[in-house]
């Protein structure tokens, strides 16, 4: 009789516990380790109360199993890089646990690789090989064209949510021209005339596409185009854009302003307040995203509501049909977003 601690538990002459495996298992049920293999992946070729008794002992001996060692044999490791936003932007924050959830539902875990402003670094698109994920979500950030062409030569699929792809890679994104066009009639059907746009990060298609959208409609309603002042990525951006606004002559004044993201509006709203301007009585303000703090007192911000559950839905059935895959071509999809209009509008 073996008189030895079951593996994966701890030794009572004090030796430390041993890391149950395929192979410690197989010899305690007294089978070969493709068998065990076989049982733990529910193989229909072993008899149920083999399976059964192997499936005790594992959970006994509290076995896992050995990630890399089955990337080793499969090929795959099971992970998806992310490159997130910034996190003080609440968007960010609310598409990872988006993110984080479908993936698990789906039996992929996530491996953070950057979090925050600006391009995606040579560094992270290195580290992509290097912690062999299968595919990556990109969420705010831009491939240089040496990082795109590093996962483009070793076929490391990129999916990129809430921005547009100008390299290698598909990209799901809300339709962002149609959404903040739509804030702009609802602002003119309001009375409004001078109007203002806070842009975000130069050079973002996420940017470019809502400051553009938000012009052509207030252009096509033969207004001027609307002011454009520089913003950002977060509350503080917005916050010195509404200082500006609240600056201005009372004549010169935009009557209405549009945050290309919530976090911006709600930053223009603060500002405009603490300089005893009211919203919506004096100035309108609108953003577009969705996030949840834009719904609360004392912001009640009119907005456009991204689809963000089906974003992430998207964007996960386009890298996971990448990986492991014939070869396809890149897709750009755009989701129309919601209208949501709130108290920061009259």
């Amino acid at each position: 009789m073996d008189d030895r601690p079951p593996a994966g538990l701890p030794d009572p002459a004090g030796a430390q516990p041993v890391r149950a495996t395929v192979a410690s298992l197989a010899r305690r049920a007294g089978v070969a380790a493709s068998t065990v293999s076989r049982a733990l992946r529910d193989d229909p070729r072993i008899s149920p109360k083999v399976r059964e008794r192997i499936v005790a002992l594992a959970q006994e001996a509290g076995y896992t199993p050995n990630v890399l060692a089955r990337t080793l044999v499969s090929g795959r490791s099971g992970l998806i890089g992310l490159v997130l936003g910034p996190v003080d932007n609440p968007f960010y924050a609310e598409l990872m646990q988006q993110t984080v959830s479908q993936a698990a539902e789906r039996g992929w875990r996530l491996l953070l690789l950057h979090a925050g402003r600006g391009p995606i670094e040579d560094a992270t698109a290195e580290a992509l090989l290097q912690y062999r994920v299968d595919g990556c979500l990109i969420t705010s950030a831009t491939l240089s064209s040496r990082a795109a062409a590093i996962c483009a030569a070793n076929r490391v699929p990129l999916v990129m949510l809430n921005r547009v792809a100008r390299e290698h890679g598909s990209a799901v994104s809300c339709d962002n021209m149609a959404g903040s066009a739509a804030l702009a009639r609802l602002l003119l059907d309001g009375g409004h005339r001078r109007m203002a746009v806070i842009a975000g990060n130069a050079g973002t298609s996420t940017s470019t596409e809502r400051v553009a959208g938000f012009a052509q409609a207030v252009q096509a309603a033969g207004l001027p185009a609307p002011l454009v002042l520089p913003g950002g990525a977060g509350h503080p951006e917005g916050f010195a854009a509404g200082q500006a606004i609240a600056a201005m002559p009372a004549a010169e004044r935009p009557d209405a302003v549009f945050g290309v993201s919530d976090i911006l509006a709600m930053g223009a709203m603060d500002a405009l307040r603490e300089a005893g301007l009211t919203v919506p009585g004096d100035v309108a303000v609108v953003g577009m995203d969705g996030i949840g703090a834009a719904a609360r007192p004392p912001y009640r911000l009119t907005t456009v509501v991204q689809p963000l559950p089906a974003m992430v839905a998207r964007g996960l059935d386009l890298l996971l049909a990448r990986i492991g895959g014939a070869p396809l071509e890149d897709e750009i999809v755009s989701l129309p977003g919601t209208l949501e209009v709130r108290g920061s509008t009259r």
